[in-house]
């Protein structure tokens, strides 16, 4: 029986998709729930799975093309189908064997993302090893041959380098033009957007975690061992945030219209960067989570994020969010909004410095902390006393318990 592929239903608010890569070609055999495509949004991939085993008899929307949800993507055989053979070419006569520097290629079998990114790069087929099924050739080989010396190191009269591949010699000035996905040109508008939109304005502090590291040096063992979780910095200034959050509800809310919206949770999000693009994956409700709960539903979140199965429900929401910019190694930032929410906190790079402690010159291990507010209805005594909020939270870590 015939089943037709169809674009499941789309996200809330998602018009269309892009289709961005078949997994599968025209004759190849597939078991049930397999992934056949993926489909980006503005947002988030979303896999196609087969709904029954079988084989694929046509590919009706080739990748690149805009889809909408219910579009026939592709014709699937239902039923124990075997996979379709390779046309092969007919049989030369018989002949002496030709020398193997002079041995034609054979023919491989590749999807239509893997022969998209052989012409992309000028490569032969035959140059790449595939470690698929069959010794099909998967993206993840062609973009290991691209990094591998075996790319870097191809001469001419190389008997590897296929028929009619050009070498560059010497130095050459190339560009490429590469379309935005849709996930970069949706960041691009979003922060464009904040900009146009949002009278923003950034303040800034610093913070002392001698108290911090300390406590996370006692107790890491104990805390994973006990959790199967590590315990990581974010938990702490995601729990800081909260109880200044309590504090400054204004800093919490959104403005919808000419109207101001409170809200009595908190919901953060966490900026993850991903291969796709930057991501900020919320998670609901810190309040009543422990450093535990956190820090594990954080990783799954992450997690998803990039390996690009995370939900649009997973992504929308927050009512405050954090960045952490001190993994990629920078100092100070002014993080942009992420509407409708009303302030960010940006957080940087520890580094140990000298401080006057107790009229003492102490080297101790210091991060800038970064506000930045829709000053529209933030004022700057509310974003300031905010970031004071959390760093005596974090000086003094032991308040987090208490809740003071």
């Amino acid at each position: 029986m015939s089943i037709e592929i169809k674009v499941p239903p789309l996200p809330e608010s998602v018009s269309d998709a892009t289709l961005v890569a078949w997994h599968k070609a025209a004759g190849d055999a597939v078991q049930r729930d397999e992934n056949l495509v993926d489909l980006e949004t503005d947002k988030v991939v979303l896999e196609v799975p087969a709904p029954a085993a079988g084989a694929i008899v046509e590919i009706l929307i080739e990748e690149g093309a805009t889809v909408t949800a219910g579009d026939v993507l592709a014709i699937l055989e239902e039923g124990e189908v075997a996979a379709a053979a390779p046309v092969e070419a007919e049989p030369e006569p018989e002949q002496s064997a030709p020398a193997p520097e002079a041995a034609a290629p054979k023919s491989l079998k590749t999807s239509p993302a893997v022969r998209r990114l052989l012409e992309e790069h000028d490569l032969d087929a035959t140059m790449v090893v595939g470690t698929g099924k069959d010794g099909r050739i998967t993206k993840a080989d062609v973009m290991g041959f691209l990094k591998s010396d075996d790319h870097s190191n191809v001469t001419p009269g190389d008997p590897t380098v296929g028929v009619g591949d050009e070498i560059s010699v010497g130095f050459e000035r190339s560009e490429q033009r590469v379309p935005m996905s849709r996930l970069r040109a949706r960041i691009a508008e979003r922060l464009i957007e904040a900009q146009h939109t949002a009278a923003m304005l950034t303040t800034f502090n610093e913070v002392d975690l001698t108290e911090v590291m300390a406590l996370r040096k006692r107790y890491k063992e104990s805390f994973e061992k006990e959790h199967g979780v590590r315990l990581g910095f974010m938990s702490f200034f995601a729990k800081a945030a909260v109880e200044a959050l309590k504090k400054f509800p204004v800093v919490n809310a959104s403005v919808e219209g000419t109207d101001v919206v409170y809200h009595n949770y908190y919901d953060i999000g966490i900026a993850v960067s991903t291969e796709r693009g930057l991501m900020v994956p919320v998670l609901r409700d810190v309040d009543q989570m422990s450093f535990a709960d956190f820090e594990r539903d954080l990783g799954d979140l992450a997690g998803k994020a990039q390996d690009g199965k995370i939900g649009m429900d997973e992504l929308t929401g927050g009512t405050f969010s954090i960045t952490n910019g001190g993994v990629f190694g920078s100092m100070m930032s002014t993080p942009i909004l992420n509407q409708p929410q009303s302030a960010i906190l940006g957080m940087h790079a520890i580094q140990q410095r000298p401080m006057a402690v107790n009229g003492e010159v102490q080297i101790r291990p210091m991060m800038y902390l970064a506000l930045t507010y829709d000053h529209r209805i933030i004022d700057g005594k509310d974003s300031v006393q905010f970031l004071v909020t959390i760093k005596e939270q974090l000086e003094d870590p032991s308040r987090l318990l208490l809740q003071i």
